[in-house]
């Protein structure tokens, strides 16, 4: 694994291994000399892309939808868990530091999906937005992407539900009202853990915990339907918070919950072994001996079914754990289902039946 000389301030991943793509790898070598460890800022890298299409399709059973958009690829939250980083692997940099600080925005995104929904064979279901990188994280702030793709879906009326750690979401609560208010938009907040150090550690670049479940609130005064999302939850480091963080996102006026397991696909799992050796040595070897008793006896298991909840006695006992805290803080029902009957194709300027 090609670490760094220096520790990147503000940033989840303590190395940049290559992807597994890449023909040749470089390995750091011992040449006697001291290391001295000094914090360095490594600065966020945004170039642009124009996609030939921005919904993705999906067959996994395991997901609740088979659509979803992705206005960035990259996320500056730093996430060391995140199981999105593997992708940065198809644009031949690193899921690790390259991940978080060389990002790709997606600025023509929102007229690209209008294009899209205007197909005459397009039969509209729930788009997904924020399933793999988080559209609220920081750059949205400068660049507005998200905040185009809702218009558009507004505009013709088309069911949308929204999962992010980011506080920008506050920026589009009229919008998502007024959706929400006809059935067609709903958000999903993952709030990890309640402790702010462990948070600022593991999650760099996210907005505390406090400050999520005032998201929460504020979205769920607007009257938009809200979920908690505890995910993940890391055996041997969060899982004792379980109790607690369903009844934190109930008292902030959220109408649902779900959790989900960590999950080390490809190089998260080198990755996340090398945070927890550097921050939290005296629990490394117990967090990764829960993960591998709830994969199987490996980091990670991709079977559909299980890969989300994990298998064995310990991942039974947290799900029964969840399921008795949510029924406990009226967090047991799931969301409304988004409605898809309102869709309809916008007129434009030109169109015969405008004249009337």
């Amino acid at each position: 694994m090609q670490r760094n000389d220096k520790i990147a301030r503000g940033r989840g991943a303590g190395s940049n291994p290559p992807g597994r793509f890449e023909p040749l790898t470089a390995e750091a070598v011992d040449d006697g000399w001291p290391r001295t460890e000094e914090a360095v800022t490594l600065r966020t890298e945004t170039r642009a892309e124009r996609p030939r299409r921005v919904i993705t399709r999906n067959a996994s059973p395991d997901l609740g939808f088979d659509r979803s958009i992705n206005p960035f690829r990259g996320c500056e939250h730093g996430c060391i868990y995140c199981f999105a980083r593997p992708t940065h692997a198809y644009l031949g940099l690193s899921p690790g530091l390259d991940f978080e600080t060389r990002l790709v925005a997606r600025p023509e995104a929102p007229e690209v999906l209008r294009q899209e929904l205007s197909r005459p064979g397009y039969k509209v279901a729930p788009i997904a937005i924020g399933t793999n990188t988080d559209p609220y994280q920081p750059i949205e702030r400068n660049l507005g992407v998200m905040r185009g793709i809702l218009e558009v879906l507004q505009e013709f009326r088309h069911p949308v539900g929204i999962v992010t750690k980011g506080v920008l979401v506050e920026r589009d609560i009229g919008l998502l009202a007024e959706m929400a208010a006809d059935g067609l938009a709903k958000v999903g907040i993952s709030v990890t853990t309640l402790d702010p150090d462990l948070s600022r550690r593991m999650e760099p670049r996210v907005p505390a915990p406090a400050r999520r479940l005032k998201v929460i609130e504020r979205l769920a005064a607007a009257g938009i339907p809200v979920r908690l999302m505890a995910s993940p939850i890391i055996p041997g480091l969060t899982d004792h918070e379980i109790e607690r963080l369903v009844q934190a996102g109930a008292e902030a006026g959220a109408r649902a919950a779900s959790m989900i397991t960590l999950r080390l696909p490809l190089e998260v799992g080198p990755l996340f072994r090398e945070w927890l050796e550097t921050h939290m040595p005296d629990r490394a070897g117990r967090v990764m001996a829960r993960v591998r008793e709830m994969q199987g006896g490996k980091a990670y298991s991709s079977e559909y079914g299980t890969r989300m909840t994990g298998t064995g006695v310990y991942a039974d006992l947290l799900q029964k754990r969840f399921a008795r805290a949510r029924r406990a803080h009226g967090l047991a029902k799931e969301l409304p289902p988004l409605r898809c009957d309102l869709f309809a194709v916008p007129l434009v300027r030109g169109d015969q039946l405008s004249l009337f």
